[in-house]
């Protein structure tokens, strides 16, 4: 945990710049540690520890503007540290659009980094026997091979398949992050989290290889999953084997939601200021228009507690919002930080998104209740027939025209069911228009994830096989 003589020394930063000539100054103060076991084929592969202390000095200095960091924290070097910082900065060319944001658009509330309960006290008595034994648990291989016949293959399901390999990984870390500035802020923020992860690679009868992941994140250890983790990468894996070809045409489209932020990142891209300054987004001149259907509602949840992805304030200290950024297809919000905001002439807002949540929908349906579950199953059987995306291999997005051309790989399904897997296909169009076809937004978005986005349907898709 960063303790009092760390923060005052993060304050001593800010009184050795202003001292120094700045005319402003932020400190941000970062302790964070990693420990991870990974097992190979069921076997101890490696154990990694990784610790660091750095602080990053953000200095403005006579309308010019740069960034340190060390991890040197002795008082005496950091005087002539940022002494020589400062001469560095008025050698930059002038850029007055920098500023810290108004002190009054600062957070007030995050005092002790623990407000939003992501910090897990399980965390501290956690030791290396402990990371071994869970890594252990996780993998399946052993069990696997003494379930295969004398070729080495399983039988069981519909296609004989043999292990080739498994990798799993078990991990901890812990991030403590204590911010301020020359105008009086003060904030911190502090999680920890549990990771695993697994991934396996299987051969079927032809020589054809195919793999899978899953993984489990949380900043509370009694909410990881680890029994299920090398289960389901292998029921992911094995789910391919014996894909056949697909016409290209138009079909509906289902993606799962453990790909699906592939179609909503490019959303928020396009919403950040700095695209739009550039020319870079085809989501210019959008605030209060209705550019997307009445269905879709993105809110930002940056101030869920216990979830991953909260936070109070984002790096220059502004605070967060729980705020739509589009509601019933009308866009709420451009993410705007200080520098763009005094350089565009338009309202700051916060720089990035925390924790975006797509809320449900059902083309034809009215949701009463807001709260409805859909699952993946509710979505197919609603779509009747398509594909449904469970990866996407590749592919690009042009970010000023919102043209898209995605490789994707999944299963076909007809009246609800999913038949066969397919490979090898590709999606295009333009991101407006497929989000305009939009069919339906599930509530199965994975809980662990910091990005809630839910299984998606999409009507009239170009593929091609």
């Amino acid at each position: 945990m960063i303790n009092n003589s760390e923060i005052n020394i993060a304050k001593f930063c800010i009184e050795s710049a202003m001292r120094q000539g700045a005319s402003a100054a932020r400190a941000s103060l970062t302790k964070s540690i990693i420990d991870s076991s990974m097992m190979l084929n069921g076997e101890l592969d490696k154990v990694t520890h990784s610790a660091d202390r750095s602080i990053y000095l953000y200095i403005y200095a006579g309308g010019r503007y740069g960034t340190f960091s060390t991890n040197r924290l002795e008082k005496d070097e950091l005087e002539d540290f940022i002494g020589k910082a400062i001469s560095m900065v008025r050698m930059l060319g002038e850029d007055k659009c920098r500023t810290l944001p108004a002190a009054e658009r600062t957070a007030k509330d995050a005092k002790t980094g623990r407000e939003l309960c992501l910090y897990d006290e399980k965390y501290a008595d956690s030791c290396s026997e402990s990371r071994l034994a869970k890594s252990e648990e996780l993998s399946l291989y052993r069990h696997m091979m003494s379930c295969s016949n004398p070729d080495g293959y399983i039988t069981e399901g519909e296609h004989p398949y043999r292990l080739i390999s498994e990798e799993c990984e078990y991990s901890e870390s812990f991030e403590d992050n204590y911010v301020c500035d020359s105008q009086g802020f003060e904030g911190r923020h502090t999680e920890t989290s549990f990771s695993a992860f697994c991934e396996m690679t299987v051969e079927d009868a032809e020589g054809n290889k195919y793999s899978g992941f899953w993984w489990e994140a949380t900043p509370k250890f009694s909410e990881l999953d680890l029994k299920e983790c090398s289960r389901k990468a292998l029921e992911k894996a094995v789910r391919q084997i014996g894909p056949k070809a697909r016409r290209g045409e138009r079909y509906k489209m289902v993606v799962d939601c453990n790909a699906a932020s592939r179609l909503v990142s490019p959303l928020f891209t396009a919403l950040n200021a700095s695209s739009i300054q550039q020319k870079m987004s085809f989501l210019d001149d959008s605030i209060g228009k209705k550019i997307f259907p009445e269905g879709l509602t993105i809110m930002d949840l940056a101030r869920t507690a216990g979830k991953a992805g909260s936070r109070l304030f984002d790096t220059e200290g502004v605070a967060t919002t729980d705020s739509p950024i589009i509601e019933n297809g009308v866009v709420k919000k451009y993410f705007v930080n200080t520098y763009m905001a005094n350089k565009m002439g338009i309202a700051p807002t916060v720089e990035d998104i925390s924790r975006p949540c797509v809320l449900p929908y059902m083309k034809a349906e009215a949701l009463s209740d807001a709260e409805k579950s859909i699952s993946l199953k509710d979505i197919l059987q609603h779509c009747g027939n398509g594909i449904l995306v469970t990866g996407f291999n590749g592919g690009n997005c042009n970010p000023a025209t919102g043209d898209f051309s995605f490789g994707v790989e999944g299963f076909a399904f007809s009246k609800g069911k999913v038949t066969h897997p397919v490979r090898e296909m590709l999606i295009t169009g333009n991101l407006i228009e497929l989000w305009n076809n939009l069919i339906a937004a599930g509530t199965d978005a994975r809980s662990s994830a910091r990005w809630q986005i839910p299984s998606l349907a999409f009507e009239n898709v170009s593929f091609s096989a």
